[in-house]
């Protein structure tokens, strides 16, 4: 056997070490720092009432100091495509502690984007410390988003498909596999180690495949494609909006936190507002209304299309979790299994991830939820008119003309 290969597993196993430990440890001070801001917001709901001054505050110290790294997850998918300047190291603290603030002041955003942002980030530190080449680049940040997604969602092997999906629409770049699954594995191991803990969830028992079943499932998964194109056409709808109106970005977040805030005040619940862990949970234990799923897809909107930081996946995962509840009783399923499904169907649909997103829904709920999850997930992405959350994302099509003209 040629020593290529044995050099190749040698080379990328340090690596993604390296990026596992980086990442992994991010994500654990990550989700640590925002149970505690969760839990002190819960406990004092009137702080509600300063998160306008908390949105001008972050986007101030953008403005100041994060002008190159604003972009986010849109950055890292850029320089993956085209390698030119290693991500300042900046780009994991200014966002570490912008999604904090907003989940500590009551925006609703979610996780995923500062967990991948900070692997990225401290994953391409490593080639610059390294003197690596553009190709191995390409891969360690691919890595270090892997590594980002697995920590923060408890989830590697999803994790490891993600940051092989997530850059080109129809089309994966296979030639990082190894390193994105090791460098996912481990950090998820690493956030263990540091006494993370994910939210479980039970779907119950899973009905039998029939007729009846899969044709529900495939209906749901239209309705799940269209919610996943909605949120990501309105979030961009209204990031252009202000971007064209508030010429002074700091405002945008104080307009929009002002807005957030009345209206949790006008609904007279906080129940929209932050990661909506628990009621993504009560999607799975009880009935809920249609309301639910509305209600956080318009404040999570609001936050991310004025200028908060934070992520759009567990937001998704929330509308998704709701609305696959509320279908349930029209479609004759168990709300448990519409909920599981819903929870990964809109995010694929939004993401354009239909595989890392059924791999996801087997590692939260088990494999017997496998073959609904997988029609509804590729049903999504088809309805979703690939109008993703992630705008630097690339048709194949477009990528494989760049590559020949490479050649």
């Amino acid at each position: 056997m040629s020593l290529l290969p044995l050099r190749y597993l040698f080379k990328w196993s340090l690596l993604a070490t390296l990026i596992a430990l980086l990442a992994g440890t991010a994500s654990a001070l990550f989700l640590h720092s925002l149970e505690a801001a969760t839990a002190y917001r819960e406990q004092h709901p009137g702080i509600i009432w300063l998160l306008p001054l908390a949105g001008f505050l972050v986007g101030w110290i953008y403005l100041r100091w994060g002008r190159e790294v604003e972009a986010g997850n849109n950055l890292l998918i850029d320089e993956i495509h085209d390698p030119r300047n290693v991500v300042p190291l900046r780009m994991a603290p200014l966002v570490l502690g912008g999604t904090v603030i907003s989940h500590l002041f009551g925006a609703s955003v979610g996780r995923e984007g500062t967990a991948v942002q900070m692997g990225g980030t401290l994953a391409d530190q490593i080639t610059h410390i390294l003197k690596l080449r553009p190709e191995d680049r390409r891969i360690v940040l691919m890595a270090g988003i892997s590594a980002g997604f697995a920590s923060v969602f408890g989830t590697p092997l999803a994790g490891a498909i993600f940051g092989l999906e997530v850059l080109v629409i129809g089309r994966m770049r296979m030639e990082a596999i190894f390193p994105c699954v090791a460098a996912a594995i481990l950090a998820d191991q690493v956030g263990l180690a540091w006494g993370v803990h994910h939210t479980h969830y039970a779907v119950g028992a899973v009905p039998a495949l029939t007729a009846w079943t899969l044709g529900a499932i495939l209906a749901a998964g239209v309705v799940f494609g269209l919610a996943g194109m909605l949120f990501a056409r309105a979030t961009h709808a209204l990031s252009a909006f202000m971007k064209g109106r508030v010429a002074y970005p700091p405002l945008r977040p104080l307009i929009g936190g002002t807005v957030v805030a009345c209206a949790v005040w006008a609904v007279g619940t906080q129940r929209y507002v932050g990661l909506g862990i628990p009621v993504i949970v009560e999607a799975f234990a009880h009935p809920l209304p249609i309301w639910d799923a509305l209600g956080k897809l318009a404040f999570t909107v609001a936050s991310l299309g004025t200028g908060f930081k934070g992520g759009e996946v567990t937001p998704l995962f929330y509308i998704g979790a709701t609305l696959g509840n509320a279908l349930a009783p029209l479609l004759h399923l168990p709300f448990a299994l519409l909920a599981g499904v819903g929870f990964v169907a809109v995010f694929a649909g939004a993401a354009n991830t239909p595989l890392a997103s059924t791999v996801m829904a087997l590692e939260l709920f088990g494999p017997a939820i496998g073959p609904y999850a997988a029609l509804a997930c590729v049903v999504a992405y088809l309805c979703s008119g690939h109008a993703g959350i992630y705008k630097a994302q690339r048709g194949a099509k477009a990528v494989l003309s760049a590559d020949r003209r490479v050649e």
